[in-house]
């Protein structure tokens, strides 16, 4: 990731949960501006979704998703991508539309075109 980094502190996730989500049925996403000029990405999956396995590949396709289409995000956001229960069986092209499809609504995304 190029002009990312990683969300790591607890603070900064909660400060974010306080701002407006957008929400479809499988992501829900939280951005709020930052002065860095990166983005910081931070992402959430519920122990409810299932065991560690299940969790960490669900968190392993959402960070790829970003990374593959990092290019057409406005750098200077922090934000923090719910994974909801119907992340764990969809296909990678229905989760990179839907996380898209709320960038746009979030208004992070450089061109208004998914």
């Amino acid at each position: 990731m190029k002009y990312s980094c990683a969300l790591k502190l607890n603070h900064i996730f909660r400060r974010l949960y306080h701002t407006g989500a957008v929400a479809n049925g499988h992501l829900v996403l939280y951005a709020r501006p930052n002065r860095l000029g990166i983005n910081r990405i931070g992402i959430t999956v519920s122990k409810k979704l299932g065991h560690a396995v299940v969790r960490n590949r669900v968190r392993r396709r959402l960070r790829e998703v970003y990374r593959l289409n990092e290019a057409q995000f406005t750098p200077g956001w922090d934000i923090v991508v719910v994974a909801r229960s119907k992340c764990i069986g969809a296909d990678f092209a229905v989760l990179t539309k839907a996380y898209l499809e709320l960038a746009q609504k979030a208004g992070i995304l450089k061109d208004n075109t998914v």
